[in-house]
């Protein structure tokens, strides 16, 4: 029996919205939002900085913070991209999920990417009765 009474019925080995409809499946569509989220907060809080780092003055200095940075969101990006195609790969299919990680590179575009997928993998869970908090699901429910 679950820790949770009120936690709607699943039947044994199927999960509601993934293409193969295992569990397995659904752990990971759990895992991948976790990194997803991980990139959403990072490419925020870069572009926070970005707009900020002017403001702080002292040119010389601020070169190599703002290099670093770009060099951080490049590498957030990449891992965005790994994630978005290795979730959509399991909501999708392959093509979709090769489209949606391309379009991750897009700077501005690639945040609503990120969001709409981490929306849809929201959406995914949450069907299964598995409750999302602010940084993903608890792995511990699956």
């Amino acid at each position: 029996m679950s820790e949770n009474p009120y936690q709607s019925p699943m039947a044994s080995g199927t999960a509601i919205g993934v293409l193969s409809g295992a569990v397995e499946d659904l752990r990971a569509v759990a895992r991948y939002q976790k990194g997803i989220l991980v990139c959403i907060l990072v490419q925020i809080l870069s572009g926070i900085f970005v707009v900020v780092l002017p403001q702080l003055g002292q040119a010389e200095s601020l070169a190599l913070v703002g290099l670093l940075v770009s060099i951080g969101s490049l590498i957030v990006g990449v891992f965005g991209t790994v994630f978005i195609f290795l979730l959509a790969t399991k909501v999708y299919s392959t093509g979709i999920g090769i489209l949606l990680g391309v379009l991750t590179l897009i700077p501005c575009l690639g945040l609503i990417v990120l969001l709409a997928v981490n929306a849809k993998a929201t959406g995914i869970l949450r069907q299964n009765g598995i409750k999302v908090g602010l940084l993903g699901a608890n792995l511990s429910q699956i």
